[in-house]
């Protein structure tokens, strides 16, 4: 728990407002063309079948805990999911343990699903 401790004395108003824990659209689109990111979609898997993101990789939420260390702590992880309340939770929880480079994805699904339309797509 004490690497939890650290992690929300990091949460302090400087590190709030800088808004450096969040990535919006534009973000998205130019972390997409870059190898250093990796999307993790915490949604659960009854979600995931009504809306898939092909560029993701969707662990849960609640299996999280057992699948955390397949992920690569060389990458910055962009965390997302249809709750903004799950994205922090899981930002938090992956800090916590260890994850120097983890972003929370701060739009709201019904965008990302028009970012992935013809015209939003061909421009990125």
């Amino acid at each position: 728990m004490k690497e939890l401790d650290v992690v929300l004395e990091e949460m302090d108003f400087e590190f709030l407002g800088s808004g450096e824990h969040s990535m919006n659209i534009e973000g998205m689109r130019k972390a997409l063309k870059n190898d250093h990111f990796m999307f993790l979609d915490i949604r659960s898997e009854e979600e995931v079948s009504y809306t898939t993101f092909p560029f993701a990789v969707s662990i849960p939420l609640h299996d999280l805990p057992k699948k955390y260390e397949e992920l690569p702590k060389d990458k910055c992880i962009v965390v997302f999911c249809s709750s903004i309340f799950r994205a922090a939770v899981a930002y938090t929880y992956l800090r916590a343990k260890g994850f120097d480079e983890v972003k929370g994805l701060t739009v709201p699904m019904e965008d990302m699903v028009k970012a992935f339309k013809p015209g939003p797509l061909s421009k990125m």
